[in-house]
């Protein structure tokens, strides 16, 4: 839909964008085009589209997709999608559309059911893109692959390397489940409201946990102590959760970590290591 269509439909429906939902709403069918061909879909794939808002987005993804579940927030708006739907397809398209009206950072498996998920493509809201994105890669097994449109200095962020002046928390999470890459710069003047922020393509690609020997969310909390304190050495940023300086010192050691490195320095491999010698230590007794 182009910027008239979504102006007289969220007239008609009375609906204002909200700033607490983090609600831009792409008017631009160019852009459309341009995530759903970057998405790299097959007619096979069970799409996870996260605030579908107006569904300019989800009529671009029900060309391409086996499937769409739209998750959506606001009532309006999910009661509204399924009416846009019908309106501008055909009756086989629609049977492919199920809307969720539901918190996308609560939502799960269950919620979701069949067919399973295979793939997220969302235009994701700026406040909650990265917990959205951690939270179903962690409650959907089933997804193998996804772009995500967010914040550009979020996307710099989530698709960062070790050593990179933007590596952190949201790096090392990403990198977890899989392996991510820029796709792209979204310039503001596709989205009503206007942001004052550029946006970014995310592409996304499941990958095997870097290792089994040791719980995620151990990982995670080395991760979160780490970047907490991001200009001290391991040895102090990890003081806390180590219990003492020493003992931090002592279980990089055994990692194989050098004590004096600083967060932005270390694979989630390395960080599983540091995670899986603090297991070993506590089996131990040391």
């Amino acid at each position: 839909m182009g910027p008239g269509e979504i102006r007289e439909l969220a007239r008609r429906l009375g609906v204002a964008p909200v700033k607490r939902l983090g609600q831009n709403f792409v008017h631009d069918p160019n852009t459309v085009r341009r995530i759903v061909a970057a998405a790299e879909l097959t007619s096979d794939d069970v799409v996870v589209e996260v605030g579908p808002g107006l569904g300019s987005l989800t009529l671009g993804l029900l060309t391409v997709a086996r499937h769409v579940h739209a998750v959506e927030i606001d009532t309006t708006l999910a009661g509204q999608l399924v009416e846009t739907v019908t309106d501008r397809t055909t009756p086989a398209v629609v049977e492919k559309l199920t809307v969720h009206r539901a918190d996308a950072l609560r939502v799960t498996a269950a919620d979701l059911g069949e067919p399973a998920p295979t793939a997220l493509v969302a235009n994701l809201p700026y406040n909650v893109a990265v917990p959205v994105v951690l939270h179903l890669l962690a409650e959907l097994p089933t997804l193998r692959h996804g772009l995500v449109m967010v914040q550009k200095e979020v996307a710099d962020r989530l698709v960062a390397g070790p050593g990179s002046k933007v590596y952190g928390v949201s790096s090392v999470k990403l990198a977890w489940y899989a392996t991510a890459r820029s796709a792209g710069r979204v310039p503001p003047s596709v989205f009503w409201p206007v942001p004052n922020v550029d946006s970014g393509l995310v592409a996304f690609t499941r990958r095997d946990p870097p290792t089994d020997a040791v719980p995620r969310q151990k990982v995670f909390a080395v991760v979160d102590a780490a970047f907490a304190q991001r200009r001290k050495t391991l040895r102090a940023a990890l003081a806390g959760w180590a219990g003492s300086p020493d003992r931090a010192a002592s279980l990089l050691v055994s990692a194989g970590v050098d004590p004096g490195a600083r967060g932005e320095a270390l694979t989630v491999e390395r960080f599983a290591a540091v995670a899986a010698a603090a297991g070993v230590a506590s089996a131990s007794g040391r």
